[in-house]
């Protein structure tokens, strides 16, 4: 499980103009007035590149990922502000959450199974703050006649197992509020989605391949190949939505604290 560079640059201005700006400053306030940021599957640094300008700017990072060419990336944006970790986010026990203020993470809950989240969930006692998790949604100006059965080919493929079991998919919202909630954290969502015209058609075209390839590798192959042609022809001159959802869970207690603890 892993992206490229190339994706993750391509993908970051949509990220940038769909995250909730109440949110992450909500986010960024919850996390104290010194706080350390740890940052699970950091790419390239695009959620420091997003929140940083709402810390001080003596403000730790934790970056972790398992690829080492991004962490590189990540580490040289961010300056010495930012420890890099190289771990396996599949292993969530052995991922380094010690002295966190803040956890984040960014298009990621969608391609974690549901035990994982539980996992996370009992060992935190400080805010999480997770950004453009899929819901499912997906929606294009001008239609097409299988759009729908695209979608629904699409999000079945992402319920699949992507390396560490069965990914929650469009399902991660609902069900990471759910454990969070039972864990005794307080969850605000807000809307995330991408907004993507025929200024963005790089990005459309990219999208859809992959939609295309997912929906044919769940079974529509026939139909997804000739949605996937007419989508990729067409993105200048195309609008779609996808739809994503921002969350922040918060402990009980007092937020403003500047030392936090695990469970």
């Amino acid at each position: 499980m892993g992206f490229s560079a190339e994706w993750l640059s391509l993908r970051e201005p949509a990220d940038r103009a769909a995250r909730d700006e109440a949110l992450a400053r909500q986010a960024a306030m919850a996390a104290g007035p010194n706080p350390l940021v740890v940052d699970l599957g950091c790419g390239t640094g695009a959620t420091w590149r997003a929140l940083a300008p709402y810390f001080p700017s003596e403000a730790r990072w934790r970056f972790i990922d398992n690829d080492p060419a991004l962490l590189a990336e990540a580490g040289r944006v961010a300056g010495g502000n930012a420890d890099l970790v190289e771990a396996d986010l599949g292993q969530m026990n052995t991922v380094p959450l010690d002295g966190a203020s803040l956890v984040t993470a960014s298009a990621l809950l969608d391609l974690m199974p549901e035990a994982w989240v539980a996992n996370l969930a009992g060992r935190l006692n400080v805010p999480f703050y997770a950004t453009l998790n899929y819901d499912g949604r997906m929606s294009w100006d001008p239609e097409h006649q299988d759009d729908a059965a695209v979608t629904a080919a699409f999000n079945l493929h992402q319920v699949g197992d992507k390396g560490i079991g069965p990914a929650l998919g469009p399902h991660s919202v609902t069900r990471t509020m759910a454990l969070f909630e039972a864990a005794g954290f307080t969850v605000l969502r807000a809307d995330s989605a991408w907004v993507l015209g025929p200024d963005m058609a790089p990005l459309q075209r990219e999208l859809t391949d992959g939609i295309a390839q997912a929906a044919a590798e769940a079974g529509a192959r026939d139909t997804a190949a000739s949605w996937g042609g007419h989508r990729h022809a067409r993105a200048d001159r195309t609008q779609c939505r996808i739809g994503h959802i921002d969350i922040l869970a918060l402990p009980s207690g007092n937020l403003q604290e500047s030392t936090h603890v695990l469970r």
